[in-house]
């Protein structure tokens, strides 16, 4: 009887709530809590941002969005886990799947701002991950490797594959990310480890080569994981850096840098502000970071920079033009759950002046990650594509 008295009490508590009318309020959005959303609560489910979904078009919780702004889910991977985002010569966006060892195309015909039909164009790839065109040509960084296709944007066809050079793959840092600006190919390729001497000089560091792949060499070292970089209209390299783990929640910063060629940014004996990271071989190389480059700006720890991107777009104020946007993907070592959200970095000249919230709300509560956001790329009309390696989707930000 005590059973049955208990269950009784869930019906009718359960009954008189719905009957109440119970409604949720979010900050965008306020939405009816129906019986199905009360079970679904009571079982605790692992949560995701497509529990979230029918909303259409636009996504307006639980994401919380710089005002002005409207957020959309352009494509959904379906267990796919979309990673660099790129647009081909007729610009439609394609995206890395590095888990399916894919890479895809994502056209939207009807330019509704969702993608008509996802398009396997590589397949059997080793991890692919960063991708990029120039004329008719579709490079692919896989983890071990360049590889170079003839591309025909009509049939959305990769042939005629061509090796360019080989890379250190595996390790601690498997992604591979390539640009092309002014007829150099830039690769990063991030360390085999936390903190280590690498047998590789490849490893934590960004390479040049010419685009048929020849003369590659080191253009900047001491590069932890560097996963995303981008170019300023000077085509300087703006790129962003995971610093080490294990120093405990507040150190060291992860990075913003200006890379520039012959440099060395410091790891694995220095973070930060050119700091002798006294936990990696001390009492060597005391002074190693005095010639060392120190970041622009310094992120919190852990909160893992990936995609980054210069705000060129009418969508967004004067104020904002030639700003940052930063994808930060979240931390996996802190104690307290840091970053899942995107930021803006006001810029002056070449210095950052401060970060501001643009995107968040992958995170729920503080606690339960439903989405981490990778990479950043604005289309010629100014609209923002977003790729989230978590929910499996590629989002699309416009104007209200």
């Amino acid at each position: 009887m005590g059973l049955m008295r208990r269950i009784l009490l869930i019906v009718f508590l359960i009954l008189g709530l719905v009957g109440a009318g119970i409604y949720f309020t979010g900050k965008y959005q306020a939405w009816r809590l129906n019986p199905k959303e009360l079970f679904t609560n009571l079982t605790t489910p692992q949560k995701n941002i497509r529990q979230f979904l029918p909303q259409g078009q636009e996504l307006s919780y639980p994401l919380t969005i710089a005002k002005g702004f409207g957020i959309g889910v352009f494509a959904d991977l379906k267990g796919g886990m979309p990673r660099v985002l790129a647009f081909d010569p007729n610009g439609v966006l394609f995206a890395s799947v590095p888990n399916k060892g894919k890479v895809v195309a994502l056209p939207d015909k009807e330019r509704d701002g969702s993608a008509d039909q996802t398009i396997e164009v590589l397949s059997g790839l080793n991890q692919p991950h960063g991708i990029t065109f120039d004329a008719d040509k579709l490079y692919v960084a896989e983890s071990d490797k360049v590889v170079r296709y003839s591309y025909d944007p009509n049939s959305f066809s990769a042939t005629n594959r061509e090796v360019l050079f080989s890379l250190p793959g595996g390790g601690r840092h498997t992604t591979r990310t390539i640009r092309i600006w002014a007829d150099k190919l830039y690769t990063s390729v991030g360390s085999s480890c936390d903190t280590c001497i690498e047998d590789n000089s490849y490893r934590a560091s960004v390479l040049v080569s010419d685009l048929n792949g020849s003369g590659l060499r080191v253009f900047a070292k001491g590069l932890r994981n560097t996963v995303f970089f981008t170019f300023d209209n000077q085509g300087r390299i703006w790129g962003t850096d995971m610093g080490r783990d294990f120093l405990g929640d507040n150190l060291p910063p992860d990075d913003v840098n200006l890379i520039e060629d012959g440099k060395d940014y410091g790891w694995p004996y220095c973070y930060g502000q050119k700091v002798r990271d006294s936990k990696f071989k001390p009492g060597e190389k005391l002074s190693y970071c005095t010639d060392t480059v120190p970041p622009k700006f310094e992120l919190p720890a852990h909160v893992a920079p990936l995609g980054i991107a210069f705000i060129e777009s009418a969508l967004f104020p004067p104020g904002d033009q030639g700003s940052l946007l930063v994808a930060l993907h979240g931390s996996w070592n802190s104690s307290t759950p840091v970053g899942y959200k995107i930021v803006k970095l006001s810029v002056f000249a070449d210095d950052i002046g401060g970060m501001t919230d643009f995107v968040s709300g992958f995170l729920l509560d503080g606690k339960e990650v439903l989405g981490r956001p990778v990479d950043l790329i604005f289309n010629q009309q100014g609209l923002l594509f977003i790729s989230d390696d978590k929910a499996g989707l590629i989002y699309i930000l416009s104007k209200n």
